[in-house]
């Protein structure tokens, strides 16, 4: 490791940029591949089936008002992820392998477990709703066969070099993004009274009746306060983890400084038209107290989407529609197991973790860290003794702190890039988005209330559960252990936080500027 002039204490990130070199995964991804993967990589059953609930909690205004403020935040955060990952990209692309850099690597170390065990969880999440998809069909196949063949599919997929893995996402995704588009359309058709069961236009009848908002927990304006809160706390769980693909892609991409801000470009037209199209549309398809949306029992009969098409009297195709998401299932998963297994190898090349984990195959796969993390999908079988819809709570509650955690982490590193970049003389960027830095500091102050007020619900009366009090807030902790240890056992050597002038941005940019083409001064900023 390099040191700083005047000071004993190491360059955070040096060390896993000194071992770049040696990383052996592929940067086979094409373009196509990393914008298909930007449009629906983690387009995953938060969004066709946990929506549904979602619409039960607050409305039809609540949820659409939701997902309207979580895609301006989230917004906010991939550009902060773009333009740090396409000024540096490196091999093994983690924002762990960046805060160590930027802020310090106690911080990297945190952020780097957090990727690893919160997107480990997300796989049994996604093998969990696929469980709830098949009961639509009373399926007397046990459901230990089927989470066997999930895990089977998704495991698989992941041990294949990354130009077929990018192959197999870019399908699925071109399914989803299909299915979505003609969901979208359908609820247009719906919209006008073109259901066989409609005798004239539905409008937004069902904002009217049973109403657009509703009550939660307790009644009166104070009720629809909760139910609003209530419903933007579980909207962000179908955002949670989608802008980290894109960093966690960019080490496998063939040419990241000119990919990475055309995949974050395609980003932000998924977030308007998938997902505020589809709170959108559900709210015109169903209505709000339909049993089916909170009755996880079942099945994927809790999916908004298909609620809607049984009540327009459209049959057979809400069966087509749970056969894609249960490739949504798939694909989401496949993802998640990705990205949590490239964390732990970018861990590794950081010296932050067992150097083992940095093992490949010749053709690129890091199959040592793949396989600890597929030992995260044995937590599916938790369905085999217990009621799906629970086990399906408790990862909504894990994973939504993870993800707010993670998006405050991201601003921050983002800011301290920022920092030292106007320092340092202000180099050029690939990427540079108008609302920056001020969408940061917006979106780190409104995720960190949300982190926090994420488990509300259990302190009403007569709400609390050990179990879900557990689930919402062991992540806080587990955080700053992780921060905390790492601190004790570095000592002095490790900064709270390292100054803007001291911060390294400019080592390794030579050996990124020997296989990519350099953004010049001079070339138009597209992004402004």
């Amino acid at each position: 490791m390099k040191k700083a002039e005047g000071n004993d204490q190491e360059i955070p990130g040096t060390a896993s940029m000194e071992t770049m070199d040696n990383g052996t995964t592929h940067r086979g991804l094409k373009p196509r591949h990393s914008q298909m993967i930007a449009l629906g990589g983690c387009v995953g059953t938060g969004l066709f089936v946990g929506t549904g609930a979602t619409l039960a909690t607050g409305g039809p205004a609540f949820i659409l008002a939701a997902f309207i403020v979580m895609s301006l935040l989230v917004h906010s955060v991939v550009t902060t992820i773009v333009e740090v990952t396409a000024y540096m990209p490196i091999n093994g692309a983690s924002m762990s392998y960046y805060a160590s850099r930027y802020v310090s690597p106690s911080l990297g170390v945190a952020m780097g477990w957090l990727y690893v065990y919160s997107l480990g969880i997300l796989v049994p999440y996604e093998i969990t709703a696929g469980a709830l998809v098949i009961d639509y069909w009373n399926s007397p196949v046990d459901i230990a066969v089927w989470i066997t063949i999930f895990i089977f599919v998704i495991v698989g997929l992941n041990f294949l070099p990354v130009k077929y893995y990018g192959e197999s996402e870019f399908w699925f995704a071109a399914i989803k993004v299909i299915t979505i588009a003609g969901l979208l359309i359908l609820a247009f058709v719906i919209f006008w009274g073109g259901g066989p069961n409609q005798n004239g236009i539905l409008g937004f009848h069902y904002w009217k009746e049973p109403g657009a908002t509703t009550t939660y927990l307790i009644e009166g304006s104070a009720g629809t306060f909760v139910a609003f809160v209530q419903t933007l706390v579980l909207s962000a769980f179908p955002f949670v983890f989608a802008p980290e693909l894109l960093l966690f892609t960019s080490g496998e991409m063939n040419n990241p400084q000119k990919d990475l801000p055309k995949a974050g470009r395609r980003f932000t037209l998924r977030l308007i038209v998938f997902y505020i199209g589809s709170a959108l549309a559900i709210g015109v398809m169903c209505p709000r107290d339909e049993k089916a949306l909170i009755n996880g029992g079942q099945g994927a009969k809790s999916s908004a989407f298909v609620v809607g098409i049984q009540y327009a009297g459209i049959h057979g195709l809400g069966s087509v529609v749970n056969a894609v998401i249960l490739t949504t299932a798939w694909s989401a998963g496949s993802a998640y197991l990705y990205m949590s297994s490239r964390a732990l190898y970018s861990l590794a090349l950081a010296g932050q973790t067992p150097t083992i984990f940095k093992r490949c195959t010749k053709e690129g796969v890091p199959y040592v860290a793949v396989t600890a993390c597929s030992l995260f999908s044995l937590l599916a079988y938790l369905n085999c003794g217990t009621n799906s819809s629970t086990v399906f709570q408790w990862f909504v509650n894990i994973t939504n702190t993870s993800g707010f955690l993670s998006w405050i982490s991201c601003c921050v590193v983002y800011l301290r890039f920022r920092a030292a970049w106007s320092t340092q003389g202000k180099p050029a960027l690939p990427y540079r988005s108008w609302i920056q830095p001020y969408g940061a500091w917006f979106a780190m102050f409104f995720f960190i209330v949300l982190a926090f007020i994420n488990g509300f619900s259990v302190f009403f009366p007569g709400q609390f559960s050990i179990s879900n009090f557990v689930t919402t807030y062991i992540g806080i902790p587990a955080f700053f252990a992780l921060y905390l240890i790492h601190k004790i056992w570095r000592g002095r050597s490790d900064s709270w936080l390292l100054p803007a002038s001291e911060i390294d941005i400019h080592e390794g940019l030579e050996h990124i500027y020997e296989t990519e083409r350099p953004v010049s001064e001079e070339e138009p900023d597209h992004n402004k």
